[in-house]
């Protein structure tokens, strides 16, 4: 019984160290835990129940957001996560790239990216902005991230 207890608060924290060593922000992939594809059930069951839940119709057909203190998850068709946009300083990719970090910062510390605009007012955006291709945005305003972005690009 001992010997289980002791087993059961080494997993305990071995989990809880996996958790601060993973980057929240997936290049590609999803921010939080979230990943592109996800269902809304997956969603609410890492973040809970959203602040608002948002639905309607565009170009694209019926879409659902779910949004939350520091994140909205789009389901573009209802079903799949489509997008996961941050807007939290604590959200960090390996580099420790997120929204506060400069144009520089991001140019120097993301790989592959490529940046529009300006320092001062821009977007800098890894992978290839065609439909149905994962695209992550890294939006600089007044010089630095003040949203991310990791999405399928739909149109």
């Amino acid at each position: 019984m001992r010997r289980l207890a002791i087993l059961a608060g080494v997993a305990a924290c071995a989990l809880a160290l996996a958790d601060v060593a993973w980057p929240t922000i997936a290049i590609g992939r999803g921010i939080a835990g979230l990943s592109l594809g996800m269902s809304q059930a997956a969603v609410r069951a890492r973040l809970g129940k959203p602040v608002t839940v948002v639905r309607g119709t565009n170009e694209f057909g019926a879409y659902t957001e779910l949004r939350y203190r520091g994140y909205v998850v789009v389901l573009q068709g209802n079903t799949r996560t489509t997008s996961i946009v941050t807007t939290l300083a604590r959200e960090k990719t390996p580099a420790g790239i997120g929204v506060g970090s400069t144009w520089s910062q991001v140019l120097s510390k993301v790989p592959h990216v490529r940046c529009e605009g300006s320092a001062r007012l821009g977007d800098c955006h890894v992978g290839v902005l065609l439909p149905g291709r994962k695209v992550t945005n890294f939006s600089v305003l007044g010089g630095k991230v003040n949203r991310v972005v990791v999405g399928i690009v739909l149109d």
